[in-house]
């Protein structure tokens, strides 16, 4: 990616504003979005494996280093209940 994306801690999530729009416009780059949540949510719940989850909120890019508890079709849960909006993720990575 060539964007900067800040570090944040999990637990700063909670308190960010996430709008309604998708940041990819692209439908293969959605699709292959899906297949690394499904990816991330099966290494998290098997192995307990942390990925990295760039996403996006009102104000900047962001990245957090976390695992991925379950996804829903329109969220990302992680631990502790934090959730991000799908159509606000760029990207997932190991």
């Amino acid at each position: 990616m060539t964007a900067t994306f800040e570090t944040i801690a999990k637990e700063k999530i909670e308190t960010l504003k996430f709008p309604n729009d998708e940041v990819l416009k692209d439908k293969d780059l959605i699709k292959e979005r899906e297949m690394e949540l499904n990816r991330a949510l099966a290494l998290g719940n098997l192995e307990h494996t942390k990925i990295k989850l760039y996403f996006e909120d009102d104000q900047s890019r962001k990245l957090v280093e976390t695992t991925v508890w379950g996804v829903t079709d329109k969220r990302v849960i992680l631990k502790q209940g934090v959730v991000i909006p799908i159509n606000r993720v760029h990207k997932i990575s190991l």
